[in-house]
C-alpha cells in the first residue's frame, strides 16, 4: 500500500506505517502555508499514485474522492472529519478514520490555566503591575485582584466526551464537585453525576462546553439555558461556537447576569464585529482557539491514526472508535 501523508507526522509513526503496510509519501501542509485544496489535493494524488491518504486539514471534496474511488482509507487527523465529504466516502466503500481525543490533554490543561487565570484576576493584575501602579506602602493590589479559589466549585459540562472526562479528572483533587449532561455517555465515576441540561446550567459555578456541531446542537446553548446561571457562574466554551447563540451570551454578560466567559471559539474566524464585541468584553478571556494548539498533539494524533490503521487492516477488528462512517460495516456484511 502507497499512502499519501499531508498531515503533521512525526518520523517515528511514519517508520511504523512504511514496515507495517508498505511505502509513505510525506508531503505535510504546512511547508505549503495552507491546505491543500481540491485542485492541489487531485494533483498530489496522481502525482504519488497514492493507495490511501491521512491528511489534517486538507479539502477532501467529493470531487477528491469520486477522482480516486478506489482509495483503501482516509485518515483524517482531527477529532472529527469535518473536512472530509464522509458521504462520498462511504458511497465508494472507503474508510474514514479520524484521532478523536488527540487533544484532550492540551485542552483539559488550558481550561484549568485558564478558569484559574480568569478567577484570580491574574491579567488586570498583571497589566496593573507593568503600568507601574505600585506604590509604597499601598494594599491596592492586594485589594483590588482578590480572585476566587477553584477549589470547592461545581464545574457542570454539556458534553461529556474524552475532554470533558480529562477535566473532571483533572479538578476532583481540587476538589471540585462534578456533574454533567450527556444523553449518550453514563458516568465513567460513582462521584460524576449525570443531571439534566437544565440542572447543569442552574447549579453549576461553571458551565463548560464540549459539544459537536450537528443539527442537533446548533444553537442548542440558548437564552432559556443562559438565563438559569447563577448571577456569579462562569461560561466556557472551547468547543464549537455555533452551539451557543452568540446574542444570548452577549446579553448576559452585557446586563451582568454571569460573571464573564472564557471563549476560545467565535462564530465567525477571524471574528465579525458581534465576535469582537463579545472578546472586548471587559469580563470575558478570550484566546485565538488554540485550547487544542499544542506540540504534542501532533505526537497523539499520528499514534491514534497508527492504532487505528492496525486494528482495521491487520487485527481486523472492526469495532474501533476511530472509524468515522460505521455505515460501510454493513455494507461490508
Amino acid at each position: 500500500m502507497r499512502i499519501l501523508i499531508t498531515a503533521p507526522y512525526h518520523e517515528k509513526a511514519q517508520q511504523v506505517l512504511q514496515e507495517t503496510f508498505g511505502e509513505v509519501i510525506y508531503r505535510p501542509w504546512k511547508p505549503h502555508g495552507r491546505a491543500y485544496n481540491e485542485e492541489e489535493l487531485i494533483g498530489l494524488l496522481e502525482e504519488t499514485q497514492a493507495d490511501a491518504l491521512i491528511t489534517e486539514h486538507d479539502h477532501v471534496t467529493k470531487e477528491v474522492i469520486n477522482a480516486y474511488p478506489d482509495l483503501q482509507f482516509i485518515g483524517v487527523c482531527r477529532g472529527t472529519p469535518s473536512n472530509v465529504a464522509v458521504e462520498t466516502a462511504t458511497e465508494n466503500d472507503i474508510p474514514v478514520f479520524h484521532t478523536p481525543a488527540r487533544n484532550a490533554q492540551a485542552v483539559a490543561e488550558m481550561f484549568v490555566a485558564n478558569v484559574i487565570t480568569f478567577m484570580r484576576n491574574t491579567i488586570a493584575g498583571c497589566a496593573w503591575l507593568e503600568g507601574e501602579n505600585w506604590e509604597a506602602g499601598a494594599h491596592t493590589s492586594y485589594l483590588q485582584f482578590k480572585g476566587s479559589e477553584l477549589a470547592g466549585k461545581t464545574i457542570g459540562m454539556v458534553g461529556f466526551g474524552a475532554i470533558g472526562q480529562r477535566i473532571a479528572n483533572m479538578v476532583k483533587c481540587f476538589p471540585c464537585t462534578i456533574q454533567f449532561y450527556d444523553p449518550y455517555t453514563e458516568s465513567p465515576d460513582p462521584d460524576y453525576q449525570k443531571v439534566s441540561l437544565e440542572e447543569v446550567f442552574a447549579s453549576s459555578d461553571i458551565v463548560s462546553v464540549h459539544l459537536p456541531v450537528t443539527p442537533q446542537t446548533t444553537g442548542m446553548i440558548d437564552e432559556s439555558l443562559i438565563s438559569l446561571m447563577k448571577p456569579d457562574a462562569i461560561f466556557v466554551n472551547t468547543a464549537r461556537a455555533m452551539v451557543v447563540k452568540r446574542e444570548a451570551l452577549l446579553d448576559a454578560l452585557e446586563n451582568n447576569r454571569i460573571k464573564g466567559a472564557i471563549l476560545d471559539v467565535f462564530d465567525h474566524e477571524p471574528p465579525d464585529e458581534v465576535d469582537y464585541k463579545i472578546i472586548h468584553h471587559p469580563h470575558v478571556l478570550a484566546t485565538p482557539h488554540i485550547a487544542g494548539a499544542t506540540f504534542e498533539v501532533e505526537d497523539h494524533h499520528a499514534y491514534i491514526m497508527n492504532d487505528a490503521l492496525v486494528a482495521w487492516f491487520i487485527k481486523e477488528d472492526k469495532n474501533i472508535k476511530q472509524l468515522a462512517n460505521k455505515e460501510i460495516l454493513a455494507v461490508k456484511s
